[in-house]
């Protein structure tokens, strides 16, 4: 286990991240090989299938990621603080919380899979290959709540390196799988689907026989499954929103594809393809902002309020000037890319791929900032931000689909993007700046504390030892 409240911070920030990145690496590249395998196996409709779910699938399985992370972070923070008891009965109840979770979201997301690809504009040609996919999806969304949960929790700890092994390992699953049963078993799309939920227990598997052997400090007993009601209501308000936050984002999300379905196969798949280019140049900013969610909550734990703030500065520096970089990479390099995922054939699919890489390249530098701040005020226990931040793009994507789209037909669905960035970050920005006038003012509190303490009375462990319940809020 790593701590982050020692040390130089952008150091461990860095090499925190840098597994991190591998494993979102490994992640986006199995989500890639279903586009290369449906797309150059089965054609362009069976591949616009699989794209038209994609929203669809972020609503439940984004919900999934964003209730386990919230949960997290507050096993991240009493880590900071030394409480490992507290550990303990924060996993315990995160387990709670999550198996409950995850009956409600399977029998809502099987129930309603029909209509919402029906309010979606679902075409018919792709209808019936995009019910199979998606609903395959849905069953096993327990294998991935319980991946997202186990390795967040290892996360929340400090460690970043496990969870990449165990998803390289479901990767390569993965794509074996899928090989398997499309080419030689001719499975369809549903043979995607299956090895996606295959590989995720795999990956799930494996992190519970990694606690068990390595992490002591998980080993939960039934004393510390005795929650008590504050304790569960403390994790879910924490937990919920985030989820919140991504299915806010997830409908905004279905929304624009909606619109985008509405204007053909060719725009579906365009965007399908060249969603799999930006979301790998967009990893590094991506993975850095999961980083500064630890990293907050950490040293918040431990009472380190200014070396949080030095954090975040040399984070965005860090990400900024790679977000410039990605955008030159994105807009310049994209096509070839998409050539190789859909062939030569399709010329007018490559040319509407062109121009989502023109618009989304041109403003990284936007997304870098939103994922440092959006997650670092999460990782500071911001409960409702983040609903109010996917709000925030949520109506913006809305905008788009009503008005953008029939202005400006396909460059106006791809405007909802950056859109959608800029309304979250209206809403991040001026929060951050009051929680950084409260970050600073905590830490004077903390540096006349210190300045009173003799060397006979020196602090030997974190200030805050006592736990989390004695950590001080920062205000909304």
């Amino acid at each position: 286990m790593n701590d982050l409240t020692t040390g130089n911070p952008l150091k461990l920030i860095f090499f925190f991240t840098i597994p991190l990145l591998i494993g979102n690496l490994f992640q986006q590249l199995y989500n890639v090989s279903d586009t290369v395998v449906v797309g150059q196996t089965l054609g362009v409709k069976a591949l616009a299938a699989v794209g038209a779910t994609g929203s669809i699938n972020f609503l439940i399985i984004g919900f999934a990621q964003g209730l386990t992370a919230g949960l997290a972070i507050l096993t991240a923070t009493r880590y900071g603080a030394r409480d490992y008891k507290g550990v303990r009965r924060s996993f315990a109840a995160s387990i709670v919380i999550s198996i409950l979770m995850t009956i409600v979201l399977t029998a809502l997301a099987l129930t309603f899979v029909d209509p919402i690809l029906k309010l979606m504009q679902t075409p018919a040609s792709i209808f019936a290959n995009a019910r199979i996919f998606i609903s395959i999806i849905f069953m096993g969304i327990f294998a991935s709540m319980a991946f997202n949960l186990l390795s967040n929790i290892i996360r929340a700890l400090g460690d970043s390196r496990t969870p990449l092994i165990f998803l390289v390992i479901g990767t390569v699953v993965n794509v074996v799988l899928e090989l398997l049963f499309i080419l030689v078993f001719h499975m369809g799309v549903a043979g995607a689907g299956w090895a996606t939920v295959i590989s995720q227990v795999i990956a799930s598997l494996l992190c519970v026989v990694y606690i068990i052997r390595s992490i002591p400090l998980l080993h939960i007993t039934k004393d510390d499954f005795k929650v008590d009601v504050k304790e569960l209501w403390d994790h879910f308000s924490t937990g919920m929103p985030m989820g919140f936050q991504l299915s806010i984002i997830a409908i905004g999300t279905m929304v624009m594809q909606a619109a985008l379905n509405s204007l053909g196969t060719d725009s579906v798949a365009a965007s399908t393809a060249a969603s799999k280019v930006d979301q790998l140049c967009s990893l590094p900013m991506s993975s850095f902002g999961v980083t500064m969610a630890t990293f907050a909550a950490q040293n918040f734990g431990a009472a380190k309020y200014g070396r949080i703030l030095e954090g975040v500065k040399k984070t965005l520096w860090l990400s900024g000037t790679f977000a410039v970089a990605a955008g030159g990479l994105v807009i310049f390099f994209g096509r070839p890319l998409v050539t190789l995922i859909i062939g030569t054939a399709d010329e007018h699919v490559i040319q509407l791929s062109q121009t989502y890489f023109n618009i989304i390249g041109s403003t990284y530098l936007l997304l870098s900032v939103l994922f440092i701040i959006r997650n670092t005020l999460q990782g500071l226990g911001r409960r409702v931000l983040p609903t109010l931040a996917g709000v925030g793009e949520l109506t913006m994507r809305v905008f788009a689909a009503l008005f953008m789209v029939g202005a400006f037909g396909y460059a106006g669905a791809v405007s909802a993007e950056p859109l959608a960035w800029l309304g979250s970050c209206a809403i991040l920005v001026p929060s951050w700046i009051r929680a950084v006038r409260q970050l600073r003012n905590l830490q004077r509190s903390v540096d006349v504390v210190d300045d009173k303490v003799t060397p006979a009375e020196g602090i030997t462990e974190a200030p805050v030892a006592a736990g989390p319940h004695s950590q001080p809020k920062l205000e909304s």
